[in-house]
């Protein structure tokens, strides 16, 4: 919605109200246009129940207002002698619509000195929680959000099991653009998995202004652009069109802010030309080839933690001269080469059962592939148990590589890939660029999606929003994500630019970190990592014994206060 609508719909709502509520509004000797002026009517209405008139605030706050509301419609039923059960239940149910009701059918009281402490102990309960999620909503909103990483994309920098906490004022909180949804969730109600959000009405973007910006390098949660599952853990069955605040969170490494150059040469970053430097606790993971002597290959994954491997397949010399099968492999499986080491690739990442059987495969003893830090190829390589360490290096192009794909073939000329990419430009806002049938595959999603235009290509001819276009303003700045762990990461190589309007916020501490391949409670807590910061120079450092320090000071403080209390009131 736009912010016309939205005011309009604002409009109707006020109207709503002082038609079912004006004669309420009598009875409690107040006049009845006082019923229908926005905001106003608001204050009023808070002084009639008895209640802070800084609830209004609360009112114009997505998701929280939907609770205040609820609670308002009972109070207001409550001041006017409606205290029944049913009359609390029909005043939720039908949207406050039974206050109408009341107003026009019933002869009440307004009870102006009423009993605000609950009348039963179910009340107090409904209301503590009520106040509760309140809280913890505008916390989670605007404050701090917990946040888990489920996946290996920034292996080793941040683990599986990383419980984090998300600053959201950082880079300045984003009001919540989902006015009607369930709080404290994303995008789907746990256990019983339906979806947690309406898509109307919808609020225009808005962000708060933050403290700092993006910079390179920065870790960043953000909404995956082209999030169209039903939630992240479902696998599609249809596309889903979801509000920006509800597609699933991301977690990436910021490598590339708004009017960057970027470009990708054998798997480093270059921005503007120059290489990236990665801060020092940064642990990229890169891909290699690791030969062993007679050592057992499983000896080694195990002795160095390697937790991302893949097996290496050997083929039957007179299966590999069989001119057929070559043939075989070149027209269904779109190698242009057809050699062993392409073989290998392929096969490491899944392959066909039957061409496994065709080519009499067996796993090698001596061979397999493995994502490792620098540190841990240093190591490796200097280990007499290992016969070679190679870094495999990306030079054809892949599919599924932005900007585009057409019949799973490059619809731009190039030859990119994950490890050899670029030069692109990283829009920004206010910044014009040439738009023409070669460039509109970078910028179309931008355009048509990201800042809904209407775009149109017809034959030579580019029209955007009815009009012919050969050049671009950007409405919004755009930031490139990627994973450190740059073989194992869906980011930006993939999915392209990420908006502002989808910046979540930035991740500053990790509370928790929880190895579900541990043995044992103590192992599975990674205790070295319990409160430790996120972002900052050198190496990670644990907080945790000065926070056991300060909880173990505070319970002994409290405990001499509440004895010294006791003395004073014997």
């Amino acid at each position: 919605m736009s912010i016309v609508q939205w005011l309009v719909f604002i409009l109707f709502v006020q109207v709503i109200h002082g038609i079912c509520t004006w004669k309420l509004y009598i009875a409690a000797g107040r006049k009845a246009w006082e019923a229908f002026v926005p905001v106003y009517n608001g204050i009023v209405l808070m002084q009639i129940i008895n209640r802070p008139k800084w609830w209004i605030f609360l009112l114009f706050i997505p998701i929280i207002n939907l609770l205040l509301f609820a609670a308002i419609w009972v109070e207001t039923l409550r001041t006017f002698g409606k205290k029944s059960t049913l009359d609390m239940i029909l005043g939720v149910a039908t949207l406050g619509l039974y206050v109408g009701y009341v107003n026009y059918t019933q002869q009440v009281t307004y009870h102006k000195d009423r009993d605000l402490t609950p009348a039963t102990k179910g009340l107090d309960f409904v209301g503590s929680i009520t106040f509760a999620i309140v809280v913890a909503t505008l916390v989670h909103s605007y404050l701090i959000q917990p946040f888990t990483i489920p996946t290996s994309s920034l292996e080793k920098s941040l683990l599986i099991g990383d419980f984090l906490f998300v600053s959201k004022y950082n880079y300045g909180a984003r009001t919540p653009m989902t006015t009607v949804a369930a709080p404290m969730v994303h995008d789907t109600i746990p256990l019983v998995n339906v979806k947690s959000y309406t898509t109307w009405p919808q609020l225009p973007y808005f962000r708060f202004p933050g403290y700092e910006k993006i910079k390179n390098n920065d870790i960043v949660v953000f909404n995956w652009p082209t999030d169209t599952l039903y939630n992240m853990y479902k696998v599609a069955d249809k596309r889903y069109d979801k509000p920006i605040d509800k597609k699933t969170n991301y977690v990436k490494r910021c490598v590339g802010i708004a009017g960057d150059s970027l470009q990708i040469k054998d798997g480093i970053v270059y921005i503007n030309g120059k290489e990236l430097i990665l801060p020092e606790r940064a642990k990229p993971q890169f891909f290699y080839k690791i030969k062993v002597k007679e050592s057992s290959i499983q000896n080694i994954k195990d002795e160095y933690q390697i937790t991302e491997a893949g097996s290496i397949f050997e083929i039957n010399n007179k299966i590999w001269d069989n001119p057929s099968i070559k043939e075989e492999l070149i027209k269904n499986y779109s190698f242009e080469e057809v050699d062993r080491d392409s073989i290998n690739s392929y096969v490491n990442g899944g392959i066909d059962e039957n061409l496994f059987k065709k080519l009499s495969l067996s796993f090698s003893n001596y061979y397999f592939y493995a994502n490792l830090t620098n540190d841990k190829y240093e190591k490796i390589k200097t280990d007499s148990r290992i016969a070679s360490v190679e870094r495999r290096v990306s030079k054809v192009a892949e599919d599924g590589i932005f900007p585009d794909y057409k019949d799973g073939k490059p619809s731009v000329t190039n030859n990119w890939n994950v490890d050899n990419f670029g030069p692109i430009y990283i829009p920004k806002k206010g910044a014009t660029v040439a738009i023409n049938r070669a460039s509109l595959p970078f910028y179309k999603k931008i355009i048509a999606e990201y800042e809904n235009n209407d775009l149109q290509v017809n034959g030579g001819e580019i029209l955007i929003n009815g009009e012919k276009a050969t050049s671009y303003t950007f409405k919004q700045d755009y930031f490139w994500m990627m994973g450190d762990n740059r073989h194992n990461s869906l980011d930006a190589r993939f999915f392209g630019y990420t908006p502002e309007n989808h910046i979540v916020g930035k991740p500053i501490f990790i509370w928790m970190s929880w190895d579900s391949n541990g043995e044992g409670i103590k192992n599975k807590i990674r205790w070295d990592r319990l409160f430790t910061t996120v972002s900052g120079e050198g190496q990670p450092q644990s907080y945790f014994k000065y926070f056991l320090i300060f909880l173990a000071g505070y319970f002994a403080f409290d405990y001499f206060r509440n004895k010294k209390k006791k003395k004073e009131v014997n």
